[in-house]
């Protein structure tokens, strides 16, 4: 018997048991194991997708509406704050249910226009630095004992100087005639500010060059002026100084400024030798700037259509023809 159980157990030993050999050579190389990459899983992958695709669907549709920024957060306020809503504790399963619902419906859309409105922001404050003026009083303030002086804002090219280049010299800048007398001769009655719409790099070796003796009080480039429609206009609204003072002398000035009331348009040098425009218009500066009218505007406005400097002399002779008058009648009377 017990023979039988010792056969029976070595039997089922060795069906279990694995073979101590091999029909494969016993020096035959092993086979090279090749590694299988198994593509990892991205669960947010859709998610990630979803919320690009939410965000660049609303930046691209809002970005077309023709309103600012700040009009935009108005607009979707309401929308915005309907993202965040509160699920009440007594409202019924199926509320509740709809509640979440739409809160997760409204997250990403609510959140990408939240960021859209960081970024245009950040775009807008770039591009108005770049549009206005640097700042809102780009002059400091008036000492009390000048509040009655005129401000004179004299442009640059074309009007005092003109810039021309050859291949042979490269740029070279040029005085017109009469300037020296022109800037020396005003500086005791005005406040002379040159307002150019050129680089600062351009715009101050030139004066330090032109205004030997001081004349030139303030000097304004590019950033001081206002960028819109493809160009760059000054704009006197900004320089800190009761604009019924403000005169503005330009070879450009209807093209320059954004206060043509304010403009006094002379003929732009492009070196003429005889030139005398500077000259010509001293007597119309010196007597505004000695009778000193309530506002300028409306003197400038009677002058419309004219050249300033000539129809003063006309308007000048007539008024002492008219003054001739009235003393030779009044020597007849006395006789």
């Amino acid at each position: 018997m017990s023979r039988i159980i010792q056969s029976r157990i070595l039997l089922h030993l060795s069906k279990r048991s694995k073979p101590f050999c091999s029909s494969a050579p016993a020096n035959s190389p092993k086979e090279p194991r090749i590694p299988v990459s198994t593509p990892e899983k991205k669960p947010w992958g859709f998610l990630k997708v979803g919320i690009f695709g939410a965000f660049t669907g609303v930046a691209a549709t809002v970005g077309w509406f023709p309103y600012t920024s700040e009009e935009i957060d108005i607009k979707t306020k309401a929308f915005r704050e309907s993202a965040n809503l509160n699920i009440e504790d007594d409202a019924s399963s199926l509320e509740k249910l709809g509640d979440l619902f739409y809160s997760v419906a409204t997250a990403v859309p609510a959140k990408s226009i939240e960021l859209y409105l960081d970024l245009r922001r950040t775009i807008e404050e770039q591009v108005r630095a770049f549009t206005e003026p640097s700042s809102e009083k780009l002059l400091p303030d008036l000492p009390p004992h000048e509040k009655h002086i005129f401000t004179l804002v004299l442009d640059l090219n074309e009007t005092l100087v003109y810039s021309d280049w050859t291949r042979e010299r490269g740029w070279k800048t040029f005085k017109r005639p009469g300037v020296d007398a022109f800037l020396q001769h005003l500086a005791p009655f005005y406040e002379i500010v040159i307002y150019s719409d050129q680089m600062s790099t351009y715009v101050d070796p030139i004066i330090e060059r032109l205004d030997q003796k001081g004349c030139i009080r303030y000097r304004l480039s590019r950033s001081a002026t206002r960028y819109q429609e493809g160009k760059h206009y000054r704009d006197l609204s900004k320089l800190n100084r009761d604009p019924s003072r403000i005169l503005y002398v330009s070879g450009h000035a209807s093209e320059s400024s954004l206060q043509p009331d304010n403009c006094v348009p002379i003929k732009p040098w492009k070196m003429e030798a005889e030139d005398t425009t500077l000259l010509d218009l001293i007597p119309f500066l010196d007597y505004v700037a000695r009778h000193r009218p309530t506002d300028i505007r409306p003197v400038l406005e009677s002058y419309k259509g004219h050249d300033i400097a000539k129809e003063f002399i006309e308007r000048s002779k007539e008024t002492q023809r008219r003054i001739q008058e009235q003393k030779q009648q009044g020597r007849l009377w006395r006789r």
